[in-house]
C-alpha cells in the first residue's frame, strides 16, 4: 500500500448554490447553502485514501467549533492525524459560489492554515519521512513552510510532489526540488509565462518545467483532459471522461490524489493517469468537495463500464 504524507490546508467550505454568479454590487438570492469540510490538503488527502492509499495528514487547525468536525473527517476517512496541531485562531474557511453550470469561485480565509511554521513541523518530518513515498504539498500554508519541508524533504531523500494552488510563481531552485508538479492552465502560465489552452501549448510549458529540473510535469486542461511528460521523455496526453458537470469543486484535488497512488502502488503512468481522470470526472459528476470524491471500487467499475 502507498503511504502519502500531506502537508498543507484544511478548511470548513460555506458553498452557495446560484443560477449564475453575481455581477459586481449585485445582491441576489441563493439556491442553497452547504457546509462542508474541505481545503486542498484534506481533499488530497482523502482522494488519495479513498483510492486505496495510506494517508497522513500534517495541518492545523482553529479553535473554533468547526475544529472538531473537521478533525473528526480525518479520523473517519482512515487518515492519521496524529501530527495536527491546533491554533489559537478560527479554522480556515472557504466561501465557495457554485453556478447552474457547476463551475465556481472561491474566496479563501486561511485561518489556522497561514499559522502553521516551521517549527510546528520540523520534529515531525523525521518521524513521517521514514514510511512515506512522497509528500504532497500545495499552496495553502505560508510559503515559509513549503520551503522548508522541500529543503528538508530533498535533504531525508523522499520525493515531494507540489500543486501550487492557489496559483504563484514558484523560484527556480524550487523546481529543481520536485519530484511532480500538478498545475492548471492558469497556474501553468502563472509560472512559465506560457499561455495554455491546449496539448500543444502544455507540452512547450512541460518542457520549460523539465529544463528547470522538476522531474515530471502533469497539466489539467479541464474539459479536455490531462498533458503528462516528464524528464525520460515520456509524453501523453489523457482526454478527459465526458460526464454531465454538476460541481468542479475539488476535481483537481480528486486527480492529484488518485493518481499518486496508483502510480506508487505500482500502475503504470498511463493507467494511472486513466484511473486519476475517471475519478475526476465522478468528482464532478456529484456536489461538493469531500463528499464527492469517489472510492477505488467507484473508479474500477467506472471505468469497467467505458471499456
Amino acid at each position: 500500500m502507498s503511504q502519502i504524507v500531506v502537508i498543507g490546508s484544511i478548511n470548513m467550505d460555506i458553498v452557495n448554490r446560484v443560477t449564475r454568479h453575481p455581477l459586481p454590487g449585485e445582491t441576489m438570492k441563493g439556491l442553497k447553502t452547504e457546509f462542508n469540510p474541505g481545503g486542498k490538503g484534506a481533499n488530497q488527502a482523502v482522494s488519495a485514501s479513498r483510492a486505496g492509499g495510506e494517508v497522513t495528514m500534517v495541518c492545523a487547525l482553529g479553535n473554533d467549533s468547526f475544529s472538531s468536525e473537521l478533525l473528526e473527517t480525518l479520523k473517519n476517512e482512515g487518515i492519521s492525524s496524529d501530527f495536527i496541531v491546533t491554533k489559537p485562531s478560527s479554522s480556515g474557511l472557504a466561501f465557495i459560489t457554485v453556478d447552474g453550470n457547476g463551475e465556481n469561485s472561491i474566496i479563501l480565509e486561511e485561518g489556522a492554515n497561514g499559522l502553521l511554521h516551521k517549527d510546528d513541523i520540523k520534529n515531525i518530518l523525521p518521524v513521517v519521512s521514514k514510511k512515506a513515498d512522497l509528500i504532497l504539498l500545495q499552496n495553502e500554508i505560508p510559503w515559509e513552510t513549503t520551503t522548508y519541508v522541500l529543503e528538508q524533504a530533498d535533504k531525508l531523500g523522499v520525493p515531494v510532489y507540489f500543486n501550487p494552488a492557489p496559483a504563484v510563481q514558484v523560484p527556480n531552485d524550487v523546481l529543481a526540488k520536485l519530484g511532480g508538479l500538478f498545475v492548471n492552465e492558469t497556474e501553468t502560465e502563472m509560472i512559465t509565462g506560457i499561455h495554455v489552452s491546449n496539448p500543444d501549448s502544455a507540452e512547450k510549458a512541460a518542457d520549460l518545467l523539465l529544463e528547470k529540473g522538476v522531474k515530471e510535469v502533469i497539466i489539467t486542461l479541464g474539459s479536455q483532459g490531462s498533458y503528462f511528460k516528464n524528464n525520460n521523455g515520456v509524453r501523453i496526453f489523457t482526454p478527459a471522461f465526458t460526464v454531465q458537470t454538476i460541481d468542479t469543486t475539488a476535481a483537481g484535488d480528486t486527480f492529484i490524489g488518485a493518481y499518486l497512488v496508483a502510480k506508487s502502488s505500482g500502475s503504470t503512468i498511463e493507467d494511472s493517469l486513466t484511473f486519476a481522470t475517471a475519478a475526476s470526472a465522478l468528482t464532478v459528476s456529484k456536489e461538493g468537495a469531500l463528499k464527492s470524491i469517489p472510492t477505488k471500487k467507484e473508479v474500477l467499475e467506472f471505468l469497467k463500464v467505458r471499456v
